[in-house]
This record gives structure tokens, sequence and C-alpha cells, in this order.
């Protein structure tokens, strides 16, 4: 019997940073700032810099924005969180970029456990 696969994809994401017209950004971010998430490496462009306090409020989403979900989860067609200032105009645009394909033993110490095949019903 053939080995199952121990493959998962994930998607890699574009965060940019979008302006609310008529409402100042007070935080150190500009509009079209970005950064990228690729499995678990963060990217930001050369000379740019990212506010630390959006940024830990954008971090618990993106794992669940990486994963395929399905259409009809917000998770999907939600793309836009505020920055976590009330008096800053900033928005975040987390895109989808692209997938990417992993291994669970590329990852992780832990070893998968085999699933037990169920016997069919009578």
């Amino acid at each position: 019997m053939p080995k199952p696969s121990d493959a998962f994809t994930l998607y890699d994401l574009r965060v940019e940073v979008i302006a609310t017209p008529g409402r100042p950004m007070v935080c150190n971010h500009r509009a079209g700032d970005w950064f990228e998430l690729s499995g678990e490496n963060l990217r930001f462009p050369p000379r740019q810099s990212f506010p630390l306090y959006p940024l830990a409020a954008l971090l618990p989403l993106l794992p669940a924005k990486q994963r395929p979900t399905h259409r009809n989860d917000w998770m999907t067609t939600d793309a836009e969180v505020a920055c976590p200032d009330p008096n800053c105009g900033a928005r975040f645009r987390i895109r989808r970029v692209r997938k990417r394909r992993f291994r669970h033993s590329a990852v992780s110490a832990v070893p998968l456990k085999q699933r037990r095949r169920r016997k069919p019903a009578r």
C-alpha cells in the first residue's frame, strides 16, 4: 500500500495599507505600504517599517486567511481590516496571491499518525 501524502496547501498573502478617504492616518504607516506572508515567513520591502500594534492586530487573522476556506466563509469573502487605533483611518487589505504546497515532515517534528482503514459496513 502506498504511503499517504503529507502535503498540504497554504496561500501566500499580501497585506497592503489602504487609506480611508477623509480620515487621517495617525500610525506609522502610509497608503501603499505592504508586507507578504509566505508559509511562516514575513517579508517587508527594503527600507519599509511597519508599526507594531497594527501588526499585532493582524497576526491572529493571517494563519486562517492562509488556509483554503469555503467560498461562503467570511474568511474567504472579507478582505479588509481596520487599524486597531480608533483615531487612524488606515485599513489593511489581505489578498491571497498564490498557493504553495508544504509537507508536514518539512515543517513539523511531530510525526503524523497513520489512519486506520475502516472495515466496510455489512
